[in-house]
């Protein structure tokens, strides 16, 4: 009995090209599977951060309107903290590990290479995006026609911020070389102030004179341990065989601490949730604050968007004829981790994990400009702090003129270096540019208010920039590494063309009598009997 087969519902005798036609939808069906299920599995993590944040988002809208108690407020964001205390964990031996490891790996030649092209190219894109907050808010106005505009109207706290611009750069230095290297994982150097007596006038009237005074606050000097780790690492490879050791122990110690990173990560979706869950909650009166600074937030919106949408992508683009939006599209766990967190250093274990794993980049370079980039690196804080001092100076009618222009950009690129990669960092940043154009700070409450809105897109822009550093340095040192190797084997092939020249002329080299004689009997045959 002849074998049947039903082919949409028609009997049809069974043959090898049915069979062949079953078989190659059965195979589209399952490599379909196949790719779905590769795809979901290599960006599961991107797909559990994103639904995080909008999970967060509805989770807080529902909670918000339950009218929680502050103390309810603070059970409520605990799994979120318990992400920011697990990444500010790993900051320290990351940090110093990688920076050790990665200072020591590369030649000092390339070193000082690699580092001065990203010190150039952290100056030159912070200059970039302050000149572009500044030009944003000249054309924006954010601050013109808000004179009401005062921090008592919103019922916000005062900022006391009474540094002088001198001891702010003063302070950069210090930092940059900490006293105590222990000290240093937990404190870091700041000037204040007292009051000291100096003596009476004439009227018998007791004179005080403000006199600076270091103290040390809470908060990790990373400058300084970056700096530290930097010099170390070259220092280990200036020893040479005697620092194998400890550079074979720093290279272990990173390894495993980026093992330690990829558990956290696994994290990352659930403590995102309640990060951004939280914050919503936490609001007040968000209406009347984007209203009142709508202005200010889309400029500062705006400026990050146009330096991390367009021109660091062109930046990146101009250095390495490649795709940059394909570059960006494997960091968008740490983006997302950047925006919920606010934090710089809190995204750079996230960030070094992405850029290596999915992006390629060299160890040894992501290693040694991340965490650099993490600490100096501050495009965003730039646009937002230029746009702020420009708001400033409007709601205070104070005409900017040239000079001030140009003291807010260099101020402002200069001081985004000692920024502290943490969430409202790059406040009292912009307290250090008012005081250098005259200003005064009283209306820094206005920008603390809503610096939790423009912070995020900050964060994101500030991380975008360390990791398109990245890119460009490892593309530089594959270009250098591929030109050595060329050069190498052009050497190599002129030094066997020399050799075969070599052999053949040793091969030729006889006296001219015996030469004469052999040509001569190769010529006559005959000439072999007479001699014979």
């Amino acid at each position: 009995m002849e074998n049947k087969i039903d082919i949409n519902g028609h009997a049809m005798p069974n043959s090898t090209s049915t069979d062949r036609i079953l078989s190659e939808k059965g195979e589209e069906k399952k490599s379909f599977n196949a790719k779905l299920i590769a795809f979901l599995k290599r960006n599961l993590m991107v797909i559990l951060t994103v639904s995080g944040v909008l999970v967060g988002v509805g989770l807080g809208m529902m909670v918000r309107n339950m009218n929680l108690t502050k103390a309810q407020m603070t059970y409520f964001a605990f799994p979120g903290e318990m992400l920011l205390r697990m990444l500010k964990m790993i900051i320290l031996p990351l940090v110093v590990c990688s920076l050790v490891s990665g200072a020591a790996s590369l030649d000092t030649r390339s070193l000082g290479k690699l580092g001065g092209i990203a010190v150039a190219y952290f100056l030159v894109t912070t200059l970039i995006a302050a000149s572009i907050g500044v030009a944003l808010a000249f054309i924006i106005k954010p601050g013109v026609g808000a004179g009401g505009l005062n921090s008592n109207n919103l019922h916000l706290e005062k900022l006391s911020t009474n540094k002088e611009t001198a001891d702010s750069f003063l302070d950069l230095a210090r930092n940059l070389f900490p006293a105590n290297l222990v000290a240093a994982a937990f404190r870091s150097y700041a000037t204040d102030y007292k009051m000291v007596a100096v003596g009476n006038d004439t009227n018998g009237t007791m004179l005080y004179q403000k006199v600076p005074v270091g103290t040390e606050p809470d908060g990790m000097n990373i400058l300084g341990l970056v700096m530290f780790a930097m010099v170390f690492g070259v220092a280990l490879r200036k020893l040479g065989g005697e620092g194998e050791e400890l550079i074979r122990f720093f290279n272990a110690f990173n390894e495993a601490t980026m093992v330690l990173v990829s558990w956290i990560m696994w994290y990352v979706p659930v403590g995102i949730m309640f990060l951004v869950g939280s914050k919503i909650v936490e609001m007040e009166d968000v209406v009347l604050l984007v209203t009142s600074l709508g202005k200010y937030i889309f400029a500062s919106i705006l400026g990050h968007v146009i330096h991390g949408g367009i021109v660091l992508p062109l930046i990146y683009f101009a250095f390495t004829r490649q795709n940059p939006y394909s570059f960006l599209s494997g960091l968008i766990t740490p983006f997302t981790t950047a925006f919920a967190t606010c934090s710089s250093s809190a995204t750079l274990p996230t960030m070094m994990k992405c850029v290596e794993e999915n992006n390629g980049v060299d160890k040894r370079i992501s290693r040694f400009i991340l965490p650099i980039g993490a600490t100096v690196n501050m495009d965003g804080a730039a646009i937002f702090q230029c746009v702020a001092a420009v708001f400033i100076a409007q709601l205070n009618n104070f005409p900017l003129n040239a000079g001030h222009i140009f003291t807010i950009l260099v101020t402002a690129t200069a001081s985004s270096v000692g920024a502290a990669g943490i969430p409202a960092g790059g406040i009292i940043t912009i307290a250090i540019i008012l005081e250098a154009i005259g200003l005064p700070t009283n209306d820094l409450s206005l920008m603390l208010a809503v610096d939790w809105i423009v912070d995020r897109t900050t964060t994101v822009v500030n991380v975008e920039g360390d990791a398109l550093g990245a890119g460009i340095l490892h593309h530089i040192n594959q270009k250098e590494m591929k030109k050595r190797q060329q050069e190498a084997s052009m050497d190599e092939e002129e030094l066997a063309e020399v050799r075969v020249e070599a052999n053949t002329l040793a091969e030729h080299e006889t006296s001219p009598l015996v030469t004469h004689h052999t040509k001569a009997l190769e010529a006559t045959p005959e000439a072999i009997e007479s001699v014979l």
